[in-house]
């Protein structure tokens, strides 16, 4: 009886456990113009968008002050975000896929939340 509890013990905390980590991962909506839109969640380093049904992994680049960037290289893609609002390119096509994008945040005159904790835009 006492292996049989410890047994369901185990399952529910490795159940619970992965259920928090993936309910931490916070999703992001962007809101672009052209009533264009993709969602973000990752980190300041990494950042998984969901653009056109499909998921990308971006990995940060180096970018002028004022901005974050992300890349794909093998799928082209590359987030460009400033301040008040983000850019959607594909660079292997050439084309933007989205302009003026911003979060609910954003909009209310907040930085992008991928800013947080980035130099040198930790807010006070």
């Amino acid at each position: 009886m006492n292996k049989s509890l410890l047994i369901i013990s185990l399952a529910i905390a490795t159940l619970f456990g992965s259920a928090n980590v993936s309910a931490s991962e916070e999703v992001f909506t962007w809101t672009c113009s052209e009533s264009k839109q993709f969602k973000t969640t990752g980190t300041l380093d990494k950042v998984r968008i969901t653009w056109d049904s499909k998921t990308y992994e971006l990995e940060r680049q180096t970018s002028l002050p004022g901005s974050l960037r992300y890349k794909n290289t093998s799928t082209g893609h590359d987030l460009v975000v400033l301040g008040n609002k983000a850019m959607l390119f594909n660079i292997k096509t050439g084309n933007r896929l989205a302009d003026f994008c911003q979060t609910v945040e954003m909009k209310s005159g907040k930085l992008p939340h991928l800013f947080a904790g980035a130099e040198p835009f930790v807010q006070n």
